[in-house]
């Protein structure tokens, strides 16, 4: 009985640790990519890849629509 309660204890401290290890592993990783912004305008040879200036019909944007199921 004596041994069962040494071991359980062993296991809870190791899952505790554990636990520990990878909570405070998840908080270092949010914390790197929190400042990250994912929305800044490319710098550098950027090539923009669609254009909205163009004129559409009526039929080509209801097409498009139909087709993209939007």
């Amino acid at each position: 009985m004596k041994r069962f309660i040494f071991d359980t204890g062993k296991l809870l401290l190791v899952f505790v640790a554990c636990s520990t290890f990878f909570y405070f592993g998840l908080r270092f990783i949010h914390s790197e990519y929190e400042s990250y912004h994912r929305y800044d305008p490319p710098e550098g040879n950027a090539v923009k890849v669609a254009s909205m200036e163009q004129e559409n019909s009526l039929v080509d944007r209801m097409t498009l629509f139909f087709r993209l199921g939007e």
